[in-house]
């Protein structure tokens, strides 16, 4: 199979999505790899480093596309990008349909078989391909919200860890999946008093067991939300269903009664967002101002840690590469039902339930 790697070229996204070991695999398997020139370099990875691992560089996204068997990429494909695809032609990359009608809509008409990243699934409920980003994202959420918590950021001018006699901030995390811990966990680190919401008993359980002393859980229903988001200082937003539109938890007049420059990062905004003031944001311009609360609702977090993002990513998805390119999709579905579980469009229709069900209810 002849494997192509475009440049990414979504505003902000620097992240690629094959490194030069996952070329290496593919090749020692007996596949054809394409790269894009200049598609590592934002990660730090040079075309010298892909021809050294026995991958081809060729000039332009134009001749990727077109040669290519299967598409490896980090984002779902840009407008430019839209008459480049082809019939047939397997898609590999992060999606989010859900929240993506355009581009649902020209793999549709293109006949692409399209598998997204953030719905394979293994049978014990795990998403393989989106937890190394979700922990990115997660340590990011608390790293960049602890940055604009700062005065000349727009923030209230609190420090997340405090100083003696001076207290911490309130960080509230709604969601303790992969996201929300790894941001509880940090944010914990910092010193920060920590309150992680969610409706998952057993999970609640286990958090407030292994993380102590700073951090609170809470069972989440609109009344603790409320309450929560009143007190909060950050307030993370880390809710996720697989392959569905986030769930508004967090109602604009919730937001109105928040703290005068509080802020808000919804790492779900690839999703719709959990947050109903949240709209998409660009690494270049992040934030913007409602109700006198920053909002934050940059898509593509961890493109702002390339380096440490594509390898994480990478290391991830290569083994699910190298399967479908080995046995073409179809066979390769059938015997991984992870797999499986990642084809949103196929033949022409959308064949992910979550998905399905998001545009039923358009």
């Amino acid at each position: 199979m002849i494997v192509g790697v475009p440049r990414e070229i979504k505003e902000g996204e620097n992240r690629v999505g094959l490194t030069p070991a996952g070329a290496r695999g593919l090749t020692a398997d007996g596949h054809q790899v394409l790269v894009e020139t200049g598609a590592g370099e934002q990660s730090g990875l040079a075309d010298d480093e892909y021809v050294a691992h026995g991958a081809e560089i060729v000039d332009s996204a134009d001749e990727v596309f077109e040669r290519a068997d299967m598409l490896v990429k980090v984002k779902e494909p840009q407008p430019s990008e839209y008459d480049k695809l082809r019939a047939d032609q397997v898609l590999f990359t992060y999606l989010h349909l859900a929240s993506e009608p355009d581009v649902t809509r020209i793999l549709l008409e293109r006949n692409v078989a399209a598998v997204a990243y953030e719905t394979v699934e293994r049978p014990d409920g795990s998403l393989p391909l989106l937890t190394p980003m979700s922990e990115v994202a997660g340590k990011m959420a608390t790293q960049v919200g602890a940055e604009l918590l700062l005065a000349h950021r727009g923030g209230r001018g609190i420090l997340m860890g405090g100083v003696p006699g001076v207290p911490p901030a309130d960080v509230v995390i709604l969601g303790c999946g992969m996201v929300g811990t790894n941001a509880a966990k940090l944010a914990a680190g910092m010193g920060a008093h920590v309150t992680i919401l969610d409706i998952n008993h057993d999970r609640l359980r286990y958090l407030a067991e292994v993380m102590h002393g700073n951090v609170i859980t809470v069972y989440s229903d609109e009344h603790t939300i409320h309450r929560a988001a009143g007190y909060a200082d950050l307030l993370i937003g880390a809710v996720l269903i697989a392959g569905a539109r986030a769930p508004t938890l967090v109602t604009g007049d919730m937001v109105r009664d928040m703290k005068t420059r509080s802020v808000i990062m919804d790492v779900a905004v690839d999703q719709g967002g959990c947050v109903e003031t949240i709209r998409p944001t660009t690494h270049a311009e992040p934030t913007y101002i409602v109700h006198d609360v920053v909002h934050y609702g940059v898509p593509n977090m961890p493109a702002g840690v390339p380096r440490t993002s594509t390898y994480a990513l990478c290391n991830a998805t290569i083994p699910y590469v190298r399967k479908i390119a080995t046995l073409g999709l179809d066979r390769a579905a059938e015997e991984d039902g992870a797999i499986c579980k990642g084809i949103n469009v196929r033949n022409g229709e959308i064949v992910h339930p979550a998905v399905a069900k998001a545009f039923e209810a358009r």
